[in-house]
């Protein structure tokens, strides 16, 4: 695909989907120049205490997989 050809926006939803993993898969390829703001970092630490002081807090990533297929029924 050759986005010069035209707007992305004309793509159709599964091209745009293609895009969408091409472009994931890219930035994924080079973590390291994925910019992460001090806010995120200041989350993530909030986020990683919390868990570090109230581990029951958290869900096993079997229980996530759960909640979210009965909720969207998949």
């Amino acid at each position: 695909m050759n986005v010069n050809d035209g707007s992305i926006f004309d793509l159709s939803p599964s091209e745009k989907l293609q895009l969408v993993e091409d472009l994931w898969d890219d930035l994924a390829a080079t973590p390291e120049g994925v910019p992460v703001h001090d806010w995120q970092k200041d989350e993530l630490a909030r986020r990683k205490a919390n868990l570090l002081n109230n581990p029951s807090s958290g869900l096993s990533w079997e229980e996530v997989k759960r909640r979210i297929r009965s909720r969207y029924g998949r």
